[in-house]
């Protein structure tokens, strides 16, 4: 059975409980804003968060994908997550800043980028786990241990290294899975898992991995703007 749904194409991935907020100012989105924002009290308030595989313009995905006139050679990722508008603030020109939530993951099945301002599309969802797993619960716990040595490589702040991670396993691996150091592709791959058990043996790979880089270059990885951005004027 598939649902139809709003699509928003960015250059991240967002996983189920996770906050994204959002500066909307391209026209198309606005709209996209505003028709969540007049929806019926109680009728769900979410649209489909799809990272951008290649290219920088939006254009469909999926299976059978077409490109949009003009944009380029530009494909999105089949599996995505929906984000639950939950604060929406309009700016004086008519742009808003944006609170969401990611809610449910879905694969898409069909787009449509004719019907409306924005891409709609036809998607699946894709399953969430039920019920307590022992082998999930196993390594969630070894998942918190390699997750902490993996942030006192990465953090200076004892703080944040001993703040509260979460005991839900399923919970845990979204968690782990959005705020490593992680590549789009790796993100990408971990919210296309269905089973939170391979999920979390996948993201014990990528802790190690990525552990074992930052002891060897004793580095942590900083975002091109920073680089692009000026040096500090001395004083």
């Amino acid at each position: 059975m598939t649902a139809r749904l709003p699509v928003f194409p960015l250059a991240t991935v967002l996983f189920p409980g996770l906050v994204l907020p959002l500066h909307i100012f391209e026209e198309r989105y606005r709209a996209l804003v505003r028709h969540l924002v007049d929806l019926p009290e109680g009728a769900p308030r979410e649209f489909g968060v799809v990272a951008i595989q290649a290219g920088w313009e939006v254009a469909p995905a999926g299976p059978g994908a077409r490109a949009t006139p003009n944009a380029g050679e530009v494909t999105l990722h089949e599996v995505g997550c929906t984000a639950e508008l939950r604060q929406v603030t309009e700016l004086t020109d008519g742009g808003f800043d944006i609170v969401t939530v990611g809610r449910r993951r879905f694969r898409i099945a069909e787009v449509d980028d004719s019907a409306a301002p924005y891409l709609t599309a036809d998607v699946e969802w894709l399953p969430d786990p039920a019920g307590s797993d022992e082998v999930a619960d196993l390594l969630a716990a070894r998942v918190i241990a390699v997750f902490r040595q993996y942030l006192s490589l990465i953090r200076s702040d004892p703080e944040e290294i001993s703040e509260q991670l979460p005991e839900d396993p399923t919970v845990l691996s979204h968690l782990v899975a959005a705020t490593a150091a992680l590549t789009v592709d790796d993100r990408q791959r971990l919210l296309a898992i269905d089973d939170t058990a391979a999920r979390l043996r996948a993201e014990l790979r990528l802790l190690n991995r990525e552990a074992a880089l930052l002891r060897q270059v004793r580095a942590v990885p900083v975002p091109l703007a920073e680089l692009a951005s000026s040096p500090p004027t001395p004083n």
